[in-house]
Protein backbone atom coordinates (compact mmCIF):
# COMPACT_ATOMS: atom_id res chain seq x y z
CA UNK A 1 0.00 0.00 0.00
CA UNK A 2 2.62 2.56 1.01
CA UNK A 3 4.75 1.58 -2.20
CA UNK A 4 1.95 2.00 -4.28
CA UNK A 5 1.11 5.57 -2.85
CA UNK A 6 4.66 6.55 -3.12
CA UNK A 7 4.64 5.83 -7.07
CA UNK A 8 1.85 7.97 -7.68
CA UNK A 9 3.17 10.46 -5.58
CA UNK A 10 6.33 9.68 -8.12
CA UNK A 11 3.51 10.20 -11.13
CA UNK A 12 2.17 13.17 -9.60
CA UNK A 13 5.18 14.93 -9.21
CA UNK A 14 7.63 13.36 -11.95
CA UNK A 15 9.87 12.23 -9.83
CA UNK A 16 12.15 9.05 -10.78
CA UNK A 17 10.59 5.93 -9.14
CA UNK A 18 14.02 4.43 -8.89
CA UNK A 19 17.37 6.14 -7.92
CA UNK A 20 20.06 7.46 -10.44
CA UNK A 21 23.28 4.88 -11.00
CA UNK A 22 25.87 6.27 -8.47
CA UNK A 23 27.78 7.92 -11.48
CA UNK A 24 24.84 10.12 -12.32
CA UNK A 25 24.39 11.09 -8.61
CA UNK A 26 28.13 11.95 -8.75
CA UNK A 27 27.62 13.86 -12.51
CA UNK A 28 24.45 15.62 -11.24
CA UNK A 29 26.59 17.23 -7.95
CA UNK A 30 29.27 18.26 -9.45
CA UNK A 31 27.13 19.88 -12.10
CA UNK A 32 24.80 21.51 -9.21
CA UNK A 33 27.93 22.77 -7.83
CA UNK A 34 29.32 25.09 -10.53
CA UNK A 35 25.90 26.03 -11.82
CA UNK A 36 26.16 27.37 -8.21
CA UNK A 37 29.12 29.02 -8.59
CA UNK A 38 27.81 30.70 -12.14
CA UNK A 39 24.45 31.28 -9.82
CA UNK A 40 26.84 34.09 -7.09
CA UNK A 41 27.19 37.02 -9.70
CA UNK A 42 24.43 36.69 -11.63
CA UNK A 43 22.08 37.24 -8.57
CA UNK A 44 24.16 39.47 -7.54
CA UNK A 45 24.03 41.64 -10.71
CA UNK A 46 19.99 41.16 -10.92
CA UNK A 47 19.38 42.45 -7.26
CA UNK A 48 21.51 45.35 -8.29
CA UNK A 49 19.21 46.12 -11.49
CA UNK A 50 15.76 45.61 -9.40
CA UNK A 51 17.52 47.73 -6.31
CA UNK A 52 17.24 45.50 -3.71
CA UNK A 53 20.27 44.12 -1.20
CA UNK A 54 22.30 41.03 -2.79
CA UNK A 55 21.18 38.58 -0.50
CA UNK A 56 17.42 39.24 -1.52
CA UNK A 57 18.61 37.98 -4.70
CA UNK A 58 20.40 35.39 -3.27
CA UNK A 59 17.40 33.75 -1.09
CA UNK A 60 15.72 34.33 -4.63
CA UNK A 61 17.98 32.05 -6.31
CA UNK A 62 18.45 29.41 -3.56
CA UNK A 63 14.36 29.46 -2.90
CA UNK A 64 12.75 29.36 -5.98
CA UNK A 65 15.94 27.29 -7.33
CA UNK A 66 15.51 24.52 -4.81
CA UNK A 67 11.47 24.74 -5.03
CA UNK A 68 11.42 24.43 -8.77
CA UNK A 69 14.30 21.64 -9.19
CA UNK A 70 12.06 19.40 -6.47
CA UNK A 71 8.99 19.76 -7.71
CA UNK A 72 8.84 21.45 -11.67
CA UNK A 73 7.83 20.09 -15.02
CA UNK A 74 11.61 19.54 -16.21
CA UNK A 75 14.35 17.48 -14.21
CA UNK A 76 17.52 19.43 -15.07
CA UNK A 77 16.00 23.36 -15.05
CA UNK A 78 17.58 25.77 -12.92
CA UNK A 79 15.42 29.03 -11.95
CA UNK A 80 16.35 31.81 -9.65
CA UNK A 81 16.58 35.52 -9.99
CA UNK A 82 16.46 36.70 -13.53
CA UNK A 83 17.26 40.01 -15.63
CA UNK A 84 13.90 40.08 -17.69
CA UNK A 85 12.10 40.14 -13.85
CA UNK A 86 14.64 42.75 -12.65
CA UNK A 87 14.37 44.99 -15.08
CA UNK A 88 10.61 45.35 -14.00
CA UNK A 89 10.80 45.40 -10.23
CA UNK A 90 12.94 48.57 -10.12
CA UNK A 91 10.29 51.03 -10.77
CA UNK A 92 8.63 49.69 -8.22
CA UNK A 93 10.92 49.46 -5.28
CA UNK A 94 12.05 52.93 -6.92
CA UNK A 95 8.37 53.98 -6.26
CA UNK A 96 7.09 52.34 -3.11
CA UNK A 97 10.05 50.18 -1.23
CA UNK A 98 10.96 46.79 -1.43
CA UNK A 99 8.33 45.70 0.81
CA UNK A 100 6.24 46.26 -1.86
CA UNK A 101 8.24 43.82 -4.05
CA UNK A 102 7.62 41.05 -1.62
CA UNK A 103 3.60 41.51 -1.56
CA UNK A 104 4.28 42.08 -4.98
CA UNK A 105 6.02 38.29 -5.57
CA UNK A 106 3.61 36.68 -3.26
CA UNK A 107 0.73 37.87 -5.83
CA UNK A 108 3.12 36.78 -8.30
CA UNK A 109 3.28 33.38 -7.26
CA UNK A 110 -1.02 33.27 -6.91
CA UNK A 111 -1.24 34.13 -10.24
CA UNK A 112 1.04 31.70 -11.55
CA UNK A 113 -0.75 28.84 -9.27
CA UNK A 114 -3.75 30.03 -10.94
CA UNK A 115 -2.63 29.57 -14.64
CA UNK A 116 -0.74 25.84 -13.56
CA UNK A 117 -4.65 24.99 -12.06
CA UNK A 118 -5.83 26.35 -15.02
CA UNK A 119 -3.83 23.72 -17.49
CA UNK A 120 -2.67 27.02 -19.68
CA UNK A 121 0.66 26.36 -19.64
CA UNK A 122 -0.08 23.92 -22.48
CA UNK A 123 -0.73 26.92 -25.10
CA UNK A 124 3.37 27.38 -24.89
CA UNK A 125 2.45 24.78 -27.80
CA UNK A 126 1.55 27.78 -29.59
CA UNK A 127 4.62 28.75 -30.03
CA UNK A 128 6.30 28.31 -33.67
CA UNK A 129 9.18 27.14 -34.25
CA UNK A 130 10.77 30.28 -35.96
CA UNK A 131 10.31 32.32 -32.67
CA UNK A 132 12.04 29.38 -31.18
CA UNK A 133 14.99 29.98 -33.08
CA UNK A 134 14.85 33.75 -32.99
CA UNK A 135 14.36 33.23 -28.76
CA UNK A 136 17.48 31.26 -28.37
CA UNK A 137 19.74 33.10 -30.79
CA UNK A 138 18.20 36.50 -29.17
CA UNK A 139 19.13 34.92 -26.03
CA UNK A 140 23.17 33.84 -26.69
CA UNK A 141 23.22 37.54 -27.48
CA UNK A 142 21.89 38.52 -24.27
CA UNK A 143 24.04 36.24 -21.95
CA UNK A 144 26.97 37.39 -24.18
CA UNK A 145 26.19 41.34 -23.20
CA UNK A 146 25.53 40.42 -20.39
CA UNK A 147 28.92 39.32 -19.47
CA UNK A 148 30.84 42.98 -20.92
CA UNK A 149 29.76 44.22 -17.53
CA UNK A 150 32.52 42.22 -16.10
CA UNK A 151 35.07 43.64 -17.90
CA UNK A 152 35.09 46.84 -16.59
CA UNK A 153 36.70 48.93 -13.47
CA UNK A 154 34.97 47.19 -9.86
CA UNK A 155 32.97 49.54 -8.85
CA UNK A 156 32.32 51.88 -11.47
CA UNK A 157 30.22 49.50 -13.36
CA UNK A 158 26.20 50.27 -13.40
CA UNK A 159 24.28 47.08 -13.83
CA UNK A 160 21.24 47.40 -16.47
CA UNK A 161 19.34 44.46 -17.95
CA UNK A 162 21.33 43.52 -20.52
CA UNK A 163 24.52 44.25 -17.52
CA UNK A 164 26.11 46.46 -19.73
CA UNK A 165 25.77 49.87 -17.98
CA UNK A 166 28.23 52.80 -17.30
CA UNK A 167 31.87 52.48 -15.79
CA UNK A 168 35.39 52.56 -17.08
CA UNK A 169 36.48 49.82 -19.06
CA UNK A 170 39.60 47.54 -18.27
CA UNK A 171 42.68 48.67 -20.21
CA UNK A 172 46.53 48.24 -20.20
CA UNK A 173 47.69 44.84 -18.19
CA UNK A 174 44.35 44.03 -16.25
CA UNK A 175 42.08 43.98 -19.61
CA UNK A 176 44.74 41.19 -21.30
CA UNK A 177 44.82 39.67 -17.69
CA UNK A 178 41.20 39.09 -17.95
CA UNK A 179 40.67 38.38 -21.36
CA UNK A 180 43.59 35.50 -21.27
CA UNK A 181 41.86 34.13 -17.85
CA UNK A 182 38.84 34.37 -20.37
CA UNK A 183 40.19 32.26 -23.12
CA UNK A 184 41.77 29.90 -20.42
CA UNK A 185 38.23 28.72 -19.51
CA UNK A 186 36.94 28.38 -22.25
CA UNK A 187 40.03 26.18 -23.53
CA UNK A 188 40.10 23.75 -20.45
CA UNK A 189 35.86 23.54 -21.19
CA UNK A 190 36.89 23.26 -24.45
CA UNK A 191 39.33 19.99 -23.81
CA UNK A 192 38.39 19.15 -20.46
CA UNK A 193 36.29 16.04 -21.74
CA UNK A 194 38.75 14.85 -23.70
CA UNK A 195 41.12 14.82 -20.89
CA UNK A 196 39.08 14.25 -17.66
CA UNK A 197 35.60 12.60 -17.46
CA UNK A 198 35.03 12.69 -13.70
CA UNK A 199 34.47 16.04 -13.62
CA UNK A 200 32.16 18.28 -15.58
CA UNK A 201 33.92 20.33 -17.73
CA UNK A 202 32.80 24.22 -16.98
CA UNK A 203 33.63 23.43 -13.04
CA UNK A 204 36.95 22.17 -14.21
CA UNK A 205 37.79 25.44 -16.26
CA UNK A 206 36.52 27.31 -12.75
CA UNK A 207 38.82 25.34 -11.06
CA UNK A 208 42.17 25.69 -13.03
CA UNK A 209 41.79 29.40 -13.43
CA UNK A 210 40.52 30.17 -9.84
CA UNK A 211 43.72 28.11 -8.95
CA UNK A 212 46.11 29.82 -11.53
CA UNK A 213 44.86 33.52 -9.80
CA UNK A 214 45.37 32.21 -6.61
CA UNK A 215 48.42 30.65 -6.62
CA UNK A 216 50.06 33.36 -8.41
CA UNK A 217 48.46 35.78 -6.74
CA UNK A 218 47.36 37.97 -9.60
CA UNK A 219 45.67 41.17 -9.94
CA UNK A 220 42.43 40.40 -11.39
CA UNK A 221 38.37 40.85 -10.39
CA UNK A 222 37.14 38.42 -8.13
CA UNK A 223 33.52 37.66 -7.64
CA UNK A 224 33.63 39.61 -4.28
CA UNK A 225 34.28 42.73 -5.66
CA UNK A 226 30.89 42.94 -6.37
CA UNK A 227 29.16 42.29 -3.15
CA UNK A 228 29.72 40.27 -0.37
CA UNK A 229 27.28 37.12 -0.28
CA UNK A 230 27.56 36.27 2.92
CA UNK A 231 24.37 35.97 5.31
CA UNK A 232 22.41 33.75 7.04
CA UNK A 233 18.97 31.56 6.78
CA UNK A 234 16.62 33.48 4.92
CA UNK A 235 13.65 34.45 7.73
CA UNK A 236 10.29 34.10 7.54
CA UNK A 237 8.88 37.53 6.78
CA UNK A 238 5.16 39.22 5.82
CA UNK A 239 5.11 42.21 3.74
CA UNK A 240 5.02 44.86 5.56
CA UNK A 241 2.17 46.83 3.67
CA UNK A 242 -1.12 48.10 4.66
CA UNK A 243 -4.33 45.75 3.51
CA UNK A 244 -5.96 47.79 0.77
CA UNK A 245 -7.73 48.26 -1.90
CA UNK A 246 -4.98 50.56 -2.94
CA UNK A 247 -2.21 48.53 -2.38
CA UNK A 248 -3.64 45.80 -4.46
CA UNK A 249 -3.95 48.48 -7.16
CA UNK A 250 -0.46 49.33 -7.12
CA UNK A 251 1.25 45.61 -6.90
CA UNK A 252 -1.52 44.13 -9.42
CA UNK A 253 -0.19 45.35 -12.37
CA UNK A 254 3.39 44.21 -11.61
CA UNK A 255 2.30 41.18 -10.41
CA UNK A 256 0.89 40.38 -13.58
CA UNK A 257 3.62 41.46 -15.82
CA UNK A 258 6.28 39.64 -13.68
CA UNK A 259 4.03 36.15 -14.01
CA UNK A 260 3.47 36.50 -17.71
CA UNK A 261 7.44 37.20 -17.86
CA UNK A 262 8.55 34.91 -15.31
CA UNK A 263 5.72 31.39 -17.27
CA UNK A 264 6.78 32.47 -20.80
CA UNK A 265 10.88 32.34 -19.99
CA UNK A 266 10.23 29.35 -18.21
CA UNK A 267 7.86 27.49 -20.58
CA UNK A 268 10.10 27.97 -23.23
CA UNK A 269 13.42 27.12 -21.62
CA UNK A 270 11.32 24.05 -20.81
CA UNK A 271 11.03 23.34 -24.12
CA UNK A 272 14.58 23.85 -24.93
CA UNK A 273 15.68 21.64 -22.19
CA UNK A 274 13.16 19.07 -23.41
CA UNK A 275 15.10 19.33 -26.65
CA UNK A 276 18.16 19.27 -25.67
CA UNK A 277 17.79 15.91 -23.34
CA UNK A 278 15.44 14.27 -25.65
CA UNK A 279 12.60 13.88 -22.60
CA UNK A 280 9.34 16.02 -22.56
CA UNK A 281 8.36 17.98 -19.42
CA UNK A 282 4.94 19.25 -17.86
CA UNK A 283 3.74 22.88 -18.90
CA UNK A 284 1.31 22.93 -16.31
CA UNK A 285 3.15 21.12 -13.28
CA UNK A 286 6.25 23.90 -14.14
CA UNK A 287 3.55 26.59 -13.77
CA UNK A 288 2.61 25.30 -10.43
CA UNK A 289 6.14 24.96 -9.63
CA UNK A 290 7.21 28.71 -10.45
CA UNK A 291 4.08 29.72 -8.36
CA UNK A 292 4.68 27.90 -5.40
CA UNK A 293 8.23 29.13 -5.88
CA UNK A 294 7.61 32.90 -5.84
CA UNK A 295 5.23 32.97 -3.10
CA UNK A 296 7.38 31.49 -0.41
CA UNK A 297 10.31 33.74 -2.01
CA UNK A 298 8.09 36.74 -1.32
CA UNK A 299 7.60 35.21 2.75
CA UNK A 300 11.14 34.79 3.14
CA UNK A 301 12.77 37.63 1.57
CA UNK A 302 13.51 36.91 -1.87
CA UNK A 303 12.81 39.13 -5.33
CA UNK A 304 11.41 36.37 -6.89
CA UNK A 305 12.20 34.44 -10.06
CA UNK A 306 11.70 32.13 -13.09
CA UNK A 307 14.02 29.63 -15.16
CA UNK A 308 17.46 30.69 -15.91
CA UNK A 309 18.11 29.42 -19.86
CA UNK A 310 21.79 30.25 -19.02
CA UNK A 311 22.27 28.40 -15.98
CA UNK A 312 20.14 25.51 -17.28
CA UNK A 313 22.60 24.99 -20.34
CA UNK A 314 25.31 25.08 -18.27
CA UNK A 315 23.60 22.22 -15.92
CA UNK A 316 22.57 20.15 -19.23
CA UNK A 317 26.11 20.41 -20.99
CA UNK A 318 27.88 19.59 -17.55
CA UNK A 319 25.37 15.96 -17.69
CA UNK A 320 22.79 17.05 -14.86
CA UNK A 321 19.91 15.27 -15.81
CA UNK A 322 17.66 14.43 -12.52
CA UNK A 323 16.29 16.56 -10.18
CA UNK A 324 19.15 16.33 -7.75
CA UNK A 325 21.40 18.68 -9.79
CA UNK A 326 19.00 21.38 -9.17
CA UNK A 327 18.23 20.81 -5.64
CA UNK A 328 22.51 20.53 -5.08
CA UNK A 329 22.81 24.08 -7.25
CA UNK A 330 20.32 25.58 -4.48
CA UNK A 331 21.68 24.09 -1.62
CA UNK A 332 25.22 24.70 -2.40
CA UNK A 333 24.48 28.17 -3.01
CA UNK A 334 23.11 28.43 0.89
CA UNK A 335 25.95 26.91 1.70
CA UNK A 336 28.40 29.34 0.22
CA UNK A 337 26.08 32.21 1.82
CA UNK A 338 25.99 30.43 4.97
CA UNK A 339 29.64 28.85 5.16
CA UNK A 340 31.96 29.51 2.26
CA UNK A 341 31.31 33.42 1.38
CA UNK A 342 35.23 33.96 1.88
CA UNK A 343 36.12 31.42 -0.17
CA UNK A 344 33.50 32.19 -3.01
CA UNK A 345 34.07 35.48 -3.04
CA UNK A 346 37.99 34.70 -4.13
CA UNK A 347 36.52 33.58 -7.57
CA UNK A 348 38.22 35.16 -10.79
CA UNK A 349 34.62 36.77 -12.62
CA UNK A 350 37.47 35.67 -15.53
CA UNK A 351 36.48 32.11 -15.06
CA UNK A 352 32.90 32.72 -14.66
CA UNK A 353 33.06 34.75 -17.49
CA UNK A 354 34.59 31.73 -19.68
CA UNK A 355 31.72 29.63 -18.96
CA UNK A 356 29.17 31.95 -20.37
CA UNK A 357 30.45 32.70 -23.07
CA UNK A 358 30.63 28.60 -23.91
CA UNK A 359 27.38 28.62 -22.85
CA UNK A 360 26.63 31.38 -25.75
CA UNK A 361 28.60 29.37 -28.22
CA UNK A 362 26.74 26.54 -27.69
CA UNK A 363 23.32 28.20 -27.22
CA UNK A 364 22.98 30.21 -30.73
CA UNK A 365 21.49 28.16 -33.39
CA UNK A 366 24.59 28.62 -35.94
CA UNK A 367 22.06 26.84 -38.48
CA UNK A 368 19.92 29.26 -38.48
CA UNK A 369 21.70 31.80 -40.22
CA UNK A 370 21.94 28.87 -43.03
CA UNK A 371 17.96 28.58 -42.65
CA UNK A 372 16.91 32.33 -43.30
CA UNK A 373 17.72 31.70 -46.97
CA UNK A 374 16.29 28.51 -47.60
CA UNK A 375 13.20 28.99 -45.33
CA UNK A 376 9.59 31.22 -45.98
CA UNK A 377 11.21 35.05 -46.24
CA UNK A 378 8.06 35.61 -43.23
CA UNK A 379 10.24 32.86 -41.34
CA UNK A 380 13.05 34.37 -42.03
CA UNK A 381 11.77 37.60 -40.82
CA UNK A 382 9.94 36.18 -37.70
CA UNK A 383 14.18 34.79 -36.73
CA UNK A 384 15.66 38.00 -37.11
CA UNK A 385 12.46 40.43 -35.38
CA UNK A 386 12.28 37.98 -32.47
CA UNK A 387 16.30 38.08 -32.22
CA UNK A 388 16.59 41.83 -32.24
CA UNK A 389 13.29 41.95 -29.89
CA UNK A 390 14.86 40.34 -27.35
CA UNK A 391 17.97 42.04 -27.13
CA UNK A 392 16.15 45.67 -27.39
CA UNK A 393 13.43 44.60 -24.81
CA UNK A 394 13.22 40.98 -23.10
CA UNK A 395 13.07 37.57 -24.04
CA UNK A 396 8.93 37.42 -23.20
CA UNK A 397 8.08 40.69 -25.15
CA UNK A 398 10.18 39.12 -28.35
CA UNK A 399 8.15 36.00 -27.78
CA UNK A 400 4.49 37.66 -27.81
CA UNK A 401 5.91 39.87 -30.81
CA UNK A 402 6.73 36.58 -32.61
CA UNK A 403 3.90 34.87 -31.84
CA UNK A 404 1.42 37.61 -32.96
CA UNK A 405 3.24 38.20 -36.27
CA UNK A 406 3.30 34.71 -37.04
CA UNK A 407 -0.42 34.17 -36.47
CA UNK A 408 -1.55 37.13 -38.55
CA UNK A 409 0.81 35.92 -41.18
CA UNK A 410 -0.44 32.57 -41.19
CA UNK A 411 -3.79 34.21 -40.98
CA UNK A 412 -3.00 36.14 -44.64
CA UNK A 413 -1.68 32.54 -46.21
CA UNK A 414 -4.76 30.93 -45.60
CA UNK A 415 -6.54 33.99 -46.38
CA UNK A 416 -5.45 33.62 -49.69
CA UNK A 417 -6.17 30.33 -50.29
CA UNK A 418 -9.92 30.50 -50.32
CA UNK A 419 -10.99 29.31 -53.56
CA UNK A 420 -13.80 27.42 -55.51
CA UNK A 421 -14.17 24.76 -58.51
CA UNK A 422 -17.87 24.73 -60.00
CA UNK A 423 -19.95 21.97 -61.31
CA UNK A 424 -23.62 21.09 -62.32
CA UNK A 425 -25.59 18.24 -61.13
CA UNK A 426 -27.94 16.04 -63.91
CA UNK A 427 -30.86 18.67 -62.55
CA UNK A 428 -28.67 21.97 -63.95
CA UNK A 429 -27.76 23.14 -60.54
CA UNK A 430 -24.29 25.12 -60.22
CA UNK A 431 -22.25 23.36 -57.22
CA UNK A 432 -19.60 25.26 -55.56
CA UNK A 433 -16.69 23.17 -54.15
CA UNK A 434 -15.36 25.44 -51.55
CA UNK A 435 -11.61 25.07 -50.81
CA UNK A 436 -9.68 26.07 -48.00
CA UNK A 437 -10.57 27.61 -44.13
CA UNK A 438 -13.73 30.14 -44.43
CA UNK A 439 -12.39 32.80 -41.16
CA UNK A 440 -12.42 36.48 -40.75
CA UNK A 441 -9.00 36.52 -43.11
CA UNK A 442 -10.80 34.86 -46.01
CA UNK A 443 -14.42 35.74 -45.74
CA UNK A 444 -13.69 38.80 -48.26
CA UNK A 445 -12.33 36.64 -50.82
CA UNK A 446 -15.38 34.01 -50.32
CA UNK A 447 -17.95 36.76 -51.38
CA UNK A 448 -16.08 37.18 -54.69
CA UNK A 449 -16.05 33.66 -55.71
CA UNK A 450 -19.51 33.97 -56.73
CA UNK A 451 -21.55 34.87 -59.26
CA UNK A 452 -24.96 35.64 -58.40
CA UNK A 453 -26.28 37.20 -61.62
CA UNK A 454 -24.99 34.57 -63.99
CA UNK A 455 -26.33 31.48 -61.70
CA UNK A 456 -28.84 29.25 -62.09
CA UNK A 457 -31.85 29.16 -59.66
CA UNK A 458 -30.38 26.56 -57.51
CA UNK A 459 -27.23 26.70 -56.28
CA UNK A 460 -25.19 24.56 -54.03
CA UNK A 461 -22.26 25.41 -51.83
CA UNK A 462 -20.09 22.42 -50.98
CA UNK A 463 -18.02 23.06 -47.79
CA UNK A 464 -16.72 19.53 -48.17
CA UNK A 465 -13.11 20.55 -48.54
CA UNK A 466 -13.19 23.69 -46.41
CA UNK A 467 -14.53 24.72 -42.83
CA UNK A 468 -16.45 27.37 -40.59
CA UNK A 469 -14.27 28.48 -38.18
CA UNK A 470 -15.76 31.79 -36.83
CA UNK A 471 -18.64 34.78 -36.55
CA UNK A 472 -16.82 36.56 -39.64
CA UNK A 473 -17.80 33.15 -41.83
CA UNK A 474 -21.30 33.26 -40.79
CA UNK A 475 -21.83 36.85 -41.97
CA UNK A 476 -19.89 35.73 -45.07
CA UNK A 477 -22.83 33.04 -45.90
CA UNK A 478 -25.56 35.25 -44.30
CA UNK A 479 -23.83 37.72 -47.37
CA UNK A 480 -23.53 35.51 -49.94
CA UNK A 481 -27.28 34.20 -48.85
CA UNK A 482 -28.81 37.59 -49.01
CA UNK A 483 -27.51 37.84 -52.86
CA UNK A 484 -28.93 34.66 -53.56
CA UNK A 485 -32.45 35.30 -52.32
CA UNK A 486 -32.41 39.02 -53.24
CA UNK A 487 -32.58 37.15 -57.07
CA UNK A 488 -35.17 35.19 -55.95
CA UNK A 489 -32.88 31.88 -56.16
CA UNK A 490 -31.96 29.07 -53.87
CA UNK A 491 -28.75 28.39 -51.95
CA UNK A 492 -28.11 24.95 -50.06
CA UNK A 493 -25.14 24.50 -48.06
CA UNK A 494 -23.57 20.77 -47.96
CA UNK A 495 -20.88 18.73 -45.86
CA UNK A 496 -20.42 20.96 -43.38
CA UNK A 497 -18.73 19.24 -41.14
CA UNK A 498 -19.98 18.12 -37.58
CA UNK A 499 -18.22 21.43 -35.46
CA UNK A 500 -19.05 23.62 -38.50
CA UNK A 501 -22.94 22.31 -38.03
CA UNK A 502 -22.67 22.92 -34.31
CA UNK A 503 -21.55 26.49 -34.62
CA UNK A 504 -23.83 27.24 -37.10
CA UNK A 505 -27.15 26.28 -35.16
CA UNK A 506 -26.06 27.18 -32.07
CA UNK A 507 -25.81 31.21 -33.63
CA UNK A 508 -29.37 30.39 -34.71
CA UNK A 509 -28.95 30.58 -38.16
CA UNK A 510 -29.42 27.01 -39.41
CA UNK A 511 -32.49 25.89 -40.58
CA UNK A 512 -32.56 22.08 -39.97
CA UNK A 513 -34.11 20.29 -43.16
CA UNK A 514 -32.91 16.20 -42.61
CA UNK A 515 -30.92 14.88 -39.44
CA UNK A 516 -29.96 11.73 -40.92
CA UNK A 517 -26.57 13.10 -42.07
CA UNK A 518 -24.19 12.78 -38.83
CA UNK A 519 -21.00 13.09 -40.31
CA UNK A 520 -20.95 15.72 -42.41
CA UNK A 521 -23.91 17.95 -41.39
CA UNK A 522 -26.66 19.19 -43.14
CA UNK A 523 -28.18 20.51 -46.30
CA UNK A 524 -29.51 23.81 -45.76
CA UNK A 525 -31.80 25.91 -47.96
CA UNK A 526 -32.33 29.41 -48.24
CA UNK A 527 -34.07 31.32 -50.28
CA UNK A 528 -37.50 32.87 -50.35
CA UNK A 529 -38.99 30.16 -47.92
CA UNK A 530 -36.15 29.62 -45.66
CA UNK A 531 -34.65 32.93 -45.04
CA UNK A 532 -31.64 34.24 -44.79
CA UNK A 533 -28.84 33.57 -41.88
CA UNK A 534 -30.28 35.71 -38.93
CA UNK A 535 -30.41 38.44 -41.59
CA UNK A 536 -34.03 38.82 -41.08
CA UNK A 537 -34.89 38.96 -45.40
Amino acid sequence: MVKSTLAQFADQVNLPRRMASPAQMRTDLLSGLTVALALVPEAVAFAFVAGVPPLVGLYAAFIVGLITALFGGRPGMISGATGALAVVMVSLVAQHGIEYLFATVVLMGAIQIVVGVLRWGKFIRLVPHPVMLGFVNGLAIVIFLAQLGQFKVPGTTEVSGHGVGGGEWLSGVPLAVMLGLTALTMAVIWLGPRLVKAIPAPLLGILVTAGIVIALGLDTPVVGDLASIEGGLPAFHIPMVPLTWETMEIILPYAVILAAIGLIESLLTLNLVSELTGNRGGASQECLAQGAANVVTGFFGGMGGCAMIGQSMINVKSGGRTRLAGTAAALFLLLFILFASPLIERIPLAALVGVMFMVVIGTFAWNSLTLLWKVPRTDAAVIVLVTVVTVATDLATAVVVGVIVSALAYAWNNATRIAASTDRTPEGAKVYKIIGPLFFGSAEGFGELFTVEEDPSVVIVDFEGSRVVDQSALAAIDSVASRYEAAGKVLQLRHLSRDCHRLLRRAGHLVVQDDDDPDYGLAVDYGVRTGALGGGH
